[in-house]
């Protein structure tokens, strides 16, 4: 709540009168402290102290603060507290919190508290990075408890958590400051407008964001869990399998020592999730690395002293050429040079094959086009020529990469093991890259979790989690309920001819996006359907009419001259866009803009997608496979939207 500088100053008169007749013997530090929080509770904050905090004892926070922004355990202290007495007292507020309910059955779980540790003096506006696993937090900058950007529970869940926390938290009191009476003279002590300013804000909330408190009980489970080595999560899309991730995380670096890692195959996501992360739990925010899985492959050999040389140009022009050389045994069964390409990319590299009889004998999975022995020697002398080509340019492709890092790391394994690997979308890792994930994580409890859903497949090709040697059995979970999509737009998602059978990314039986449980009502879809000539006058009027801000919506296509086509008619109109590969998740105001391909894991508020009709496979089974991964994308796209789909099918 905004308030004039005279009700500050009245509320702050409170405050301190208030702690005065609780606390008369109350030391400098606690004192200054506690009326800096104790102002806030005039807004939607609640405040519980210890009642005993004049004699307080290491068992126990000094406080437990519940706001918008979450749930936080405080310790006030001169000095860095002992480690083992700070967790003592961060796990009695773990203890007591953990479990509250808020209406839709959800729970708080013990990785959403947040553990604070208050200390004196002065910061710059950045957290202090403590000796244990808490938030070490300056006392002048305690308005870092209280920023909007991190605010994600609305005015309902903070009142039932500070409802359920009053009757756990035994040996503390509430304390709240409360408005100065309405006076003649007091007139104007909220400044104008502030009310609809808070209408406002709360018309533009990120209600989806309240996972950062609360969890679906299956999903809390799993976050608690303890693996005894590798695991899987899968479900289809917006069922919350990030969330669990990143829950997981939390937990695990508060219980751990060393590095972790988040990985994933799509460019777009480290960034997102860190900064995600970093609301989620700031102390321990430098523990975890999210990173990009070639991103993290080229650091690792450039600190190696392995020079690679990626240039996507130059990569495709390498095939091109190898193409045209064997074209002419090819063609007939499929003239699409994309397909073959995914053959070598996909298949053969993608799956390590180093001679043309393991070619022979490898499994093709998603691969619809049957290929004999003579077609598949005819594929490999494909393979062996690009990879002269690639030779004579001194380039290598993505695949290359991961094979040099795993002959890197057989020689000499890393000097600092990673504590715990999350690897996401792992339904798009090549074969190689799994088994590559695998040598890394090592053996041992926790190390190992991988994140997928084949439904949103965006590649070609397939594999299974034992054909990596990852076993997972008795330690596969799926989850079953959208957290994301309105049903309006669930709805709109089922209704696409995606692939309906599914494994659980190991041959069992999934789930697919048609039997989820639905529980947020609402949402809405429109479709277009024109010319080419006609798309600008449509899309800009849809522009024009979007039922929400610009800053959270984006438009998606399936192929990069799409993306050329669609950003030169926003500029022309005058319309800021960003580009999702530059997306970090910060809030603004500029329509975001990518392929399906960088838009996986991604979600906002509305979603424009814009599909253009384009020439597909002449063969019956190539064209069965690229129609079905094509509809895989296309339910990609669909389901990154929560409230609101406009969908456009450009002739």
């Amino acid at each position: 709540m905004n308030l004039s500088r005279h009700a500050e100053r009245r509320v702050h008169q409170e405050s301190v009168r208030l702690l005065a007749s609780e606390f008369p013997r109350l030391a400098p530090l606690p004192r200054r402290v506690l009326g800096a929080l104790l102002a806030r509770t005039v807004g939607n904050v609640h405040l519980f102290v210890r009642q005993d905090l004049e004699e307080r004892g290491g068992d126990r926070p000094d406080a437990v603060l519940i706001s918008t922004n979450g749930v936080f355990a405080l310790i006030i202290a001169g000095e860095r507290p002992d480690e083992q007495a700070a967790r003592a007292a961060f796990r009695h507020a773990e203890e007591r919190c953990a479990g509250i309910t808020d209406h839709r059955g959800r729970v708080v779980p013990v990785s959403a508290i947040h553990p604070v540790v208050v200390v004196p003096g002065a910061g710059a506006g950045r957290t202090v990075r403590a000796a244990g696993p808490y938030w070490a937090l300056p006392e002048t900058d305690l308005a870092r408890l209280f920023r909007r950007e991190d605010a994600h529970l609305n005015r309902r869940q903070v009142d039932v958590v500070a409802r359920q926390a009053r009757t756990r938290l035994d040996g503390y009191t509430r304390l709240e400051a409360g408005l100065p009476e309405a006076r003649p003279e007091t007139a104007g002590l909220l400044d104008a407008g502030s009310l609809a300013e808070n209408e406002v804000e709360a018309a533009q909330a990120r209600p989806f964001d309240s996972w950062l408190t609360f969890l679906h009980p299956h999903q809390h489970a799993i976050v608690a869990r303890d693996y005894s080595g590798p695991a899987r999560i899968s479900g289809p899309a917006g069922t919350g399998k990030t969330v669990v991730v990143l829950h997981r995380l939390r937990r695990l670096a508060r219980n751990s020592t060393g590095p972790l890692l988040f990985t994933t195959f799509v460019r777009t996501l480290p960034a997102v999730h860190a900064a995600t992360f970093r609301r989620l739990a700031p102390e321990v925010a430098d523990r975890v690395e999210f990173l990009h899985l070639h991103a993290w492959l080229r650091r690792f050999l450039q600190s190696r002293g392995r020079a690679v040389r990626v240039n996507a140009r130059g990569i495709s022009t390498a095939f091109a050429r190898a193409w045209t050389v064997h074209r002419e045994n090819l063609q007939n069964l499929e003239p699409s040079i994309d397909y073959w390409r995914a053959e070598v990319d996909r298949v053969v590299k993608g799956r390590g094959l180093t001679t043309v009889d393991e070619y022979l004998r490898a499994p093709r999975r998603g691969r619809k086009l049957r290929l004999d022995a003579r077609q598949k020697e005819q594929v490999w002398a494909l393979h062996e020529t690009y990879q002269a080509k690639l030779a004579e340019r001194g380039l290598h492709d993505y695949n290359d990469v991961v094979s040099l890092a795993e002959e890197e790391l057989v020689r000499e394994p890393l000097t600092e093991s990673y504590a715990a690997i999350a690897v996401d979308e792992v339904q798009d890792i090549t074969l190689t890259g799994l088994r590559l994930l695998r040598r890394l994580a090592g053996d041992g409890p926790n190390r190992l979790l991988l994140v997928g859903d084949g439904q949103q497949q965006v590649y070609p090709g397939g594999w299974r989690l034992s054909d990596a040697g990852i076993p997972v059995q008795g330690r596969g979970e799926i989850l079953r309920v959208n957290y994301r999509n309105r049903t309006g737009v669930l709805d709109f998602a089922r209704g696409l001819d995606a692939t309906n059978e599914v494994d659980d990314l190991d041959g069992g039986p999934g789930v697919v996006l048609g039997q989820v449980e639905a529980v947020n009502g609402g949402g809405e879809c429109r479709s277009w359907s024109g010319p080419a000539a006609e798309l600008p006058h449509a899309l800009l009027g849809q522009i024009a009419a979007m039922p929400a801000p610009l800053g959270q919506t984006a438009l998606i296509v399936f192929h990069h001259r799409d993306l050329v086509r669609c950003r030169k008619l926003l500029r022309e109109a005058g319309i800021a866009t960003l580009p999702l590969e530059d997306y970090t998740g910060a809030p603004d105001d500029r329509l975001k803009i990518g392929t399906v391909h960088r838009a996986k894991g991604l979600e906002f508020r509305a979603v424009l997608v814009v599909q253009f009709d384009s020439g597909e496979p002449s063969g019956g089974a190539a064209r069965e496979e690229s129609t079905e991964l094509r509809n895989r994308q296309r339910l990609v796209a669909a389901t990154r939207a929560r409230d609101f789909v406009w969908w456009a099918s450009v002739r």
